[in-house]
């Protein structure tokens, strides 16, 4: 087990194990899908600070390794970056340094031979001239000598190496107990020793509260939950320790600190937090956003890493009706010129969805659609008199679409029908409109309204810059389903046919269901 690992022994427990260090030296924090912006992220850590002349100088001696690069790497988020590179000589020996600091952290010695490889963690304070003794083959004896927080660091880890030990042989006792009593007893030792870990992590933080230790623990810490109940109106209010926790969630962490993306447990606090104390409801989730973003604006790097963050999230959210997260970042924040951090491609990317998302928000009126159907009639949707509207923007080609339109017309036909529902179905291009009107003979799609844009509407369309369908309705995708009440507002959209029979039994229930 590395240092860091031994400074994790907390609740929830994390290890981090000596590994082959990736290749990519980026600090690409999620992997690349089609929609993810893409900021410009430094190939190395970015300084700290000018420093008043004296930078950082830190020498080092790693043996048994000789003429051949040594890095310093460092967390970034969920990611790791190279920030630093030092020629170590024919004793092994070799400096990093320059007339900047770097944002302090936690960061690690990587070797090059035979491949990227870390070696040991240490922490990166505002000392940032010190010297490290080390010997690859003894990776837990790295002996670092005039930094003060690492002298704390190495005082924790010999404390919680032992404890650690000890929790950890205590609960693989826990499945071989005989009975129920010396489980019990085997639960209490690790509750001790839980304690006694967060005891000294507590002392750290209030006898050394500018130390970058006292740091790490006040991020890596989560409030306890009270276990006595306060009584409201004569009964124990049940919700207090989920408030209680919620509340106290980020006590003394300070979302502009930069030093926090330095951690590895940072971004995953900001998950969970996300995950278990904030209410999917966009606007809730909106709060929560604001607050943190505003918080971390002064942050040369937390700031646009945060931003980056929920914009890649909600941006084709998880949930339905999330992407208004994604607009209120575009409104608040991406429009009034925090772009600058962005490439020229994620930009694009960030104002063409946001201009495609507008026309198509939960609750707001469907744009108009005035299409043409097989006989060369236009058909307006609002036209269509219906207690829901049902719209399909989809393709006979698409593979997907051949399984999901015959699924669509079946359950229209034994359920949705006879409840008031009336499709509008959409063929998203007009390149082959033989083929479009095969599929609606073959598959009996009389009962819809089967309309699509000629050539010649999309044109002048063009001509006059009006936005179109897709853009209006976000159909990027084939197929692309949307469900509109009696007065065409959206009231579901991409959502499974099952789900979107589930929205309608229940607005059947509640009209006044949003």
């Amino acid at each position: 087990m590395n240092s860091m690992g031994k400074l994790l022994l907390t609740i929830p427990v994390l290890f981090l194990s000596i590994a082959p260090f990736a290749q990519n030296r980026t600090a690409n924090t999620k992997k690349p899908v089609t929609k993810t912006v893409q900021p410009t992220a430094p190939q190395k850590a970015v300084p700290q600070k000018k420093a008043d002349g004296d930078g950082r100088e830190i020498s080092i001696t790693l043996k048994p390794l000789k003429n051949c690069f040594v890095y310093l790497g460092c967390y970034y988020g969920k990611g790791r970056t190279l920030a630093d590179s030092a020629w170590l000589d024919g004793n092994s020996h070799g400096t990093f340094k320059a007339n900047t600091k770097l944002t302090g952290g936690i960061y690690f010695v990587v070797s090059s031979q035979p491949q990227l490889t870390i070696q040991f963690e240490l922490l990166m304070d505002d000392a940032q001239h010190f010297s490290i003794q080390a010997d690859t083959t003894q990776k837990d004896n790295a002996i670092i000598s005039g930094s003060k927080d690492n002298d704390l660091f190495k005082e924790y880890t010999k404390f919680s190496s032992v404890k650690g030990k000890y929790r950890f042989d205590q609960m693989n006792k826990l499945p071989t107990a005989k009975n129920a009593a010396d489980s019990s007893t085997i639960k209490a030792e690790i509750i001790k020793t839980d304690k006694e870990i967060r005891a000294y992590q507590n002392n750290v933080i209030e006898k050394q509260p500018e130390s970058l230790l006292a740091m790490l623990f006040t991020v890596m810490r989560r409030p306890e939950a009270p276990t006595k109940l306060p009584i409201v109106n004569g009964k124990a209010d049940s919700t207090y320790p989920y408030h209680f926790v919620k509340g106290h969630f980020w006590d003394d962490v300070n979302f502009y600190d930069d030093r926090l993306l330095r951690t590895p447990f940072f971004e995953q606090k900001v998950d969970e937090y996300y995950k278990y104390y904030v209410s999917p409801e966009p606007d809730s989730i909106i709060n929560e956003v604001k607050f943190m973003l505003l918080s971390a604006r002064t942050g040369k790097e937390m700031y646009p890493y945060l931003l980056t963050k929920f914009t890649n999230k909600y941006v084709n959210p998880e949930y339905m009706g999330q992407d208004k997260v994604f607009l209120y970042l575009f409104n608040d924040f991406y429009s009034k010129g925090d772009t600058t951090f962005l490439d020229a491609k994620s930009r694009k990317m960030i104002f063409d969805r946001a201009y495609s998302l507008m026309g198509s928000q939960l609750g707001e009126p469907a744009a108009q659609l005035n299409l043409t159907d097989t006989l060369g009639n236009v058909r307006p949707m609002y036209n269509v008199d219906a207690k829901f509207t049902f719209i399909v923007f989809w393709d006979p080609h698409c593979g997907h679409c051949k399984e999901t339109i015959p699924r669509i017309d079946s359950i229209y036909k034994a359920r949705w029908k006879a409840l008031g529902l009336k499709v509008y179905s959409v063929y998203i291009y007009d390149d082959n409109v033989p083929d479009w009107k095969k599929f609606i003979n073959e598959k009996g799609l009389f009962d819809w309204v089967n309309v699509y844009q000629t050539k010649e509407a999309r044109e002048a369309e063009i001509k006059s810059n009006q936005p179109g369908f897709r853009q209006l309705y976000d159909a990027r995708l084939t197929p692309t389903l949307y469900l509109l009440d009696d007065k065409k507002r959206i009231i579901a959209k991409q959502l499974s046919i099952e789900q979107f029979d589930e929205v309608i039994t229940v607005k059947l229930k509640n009209p006044t269901t949003k």
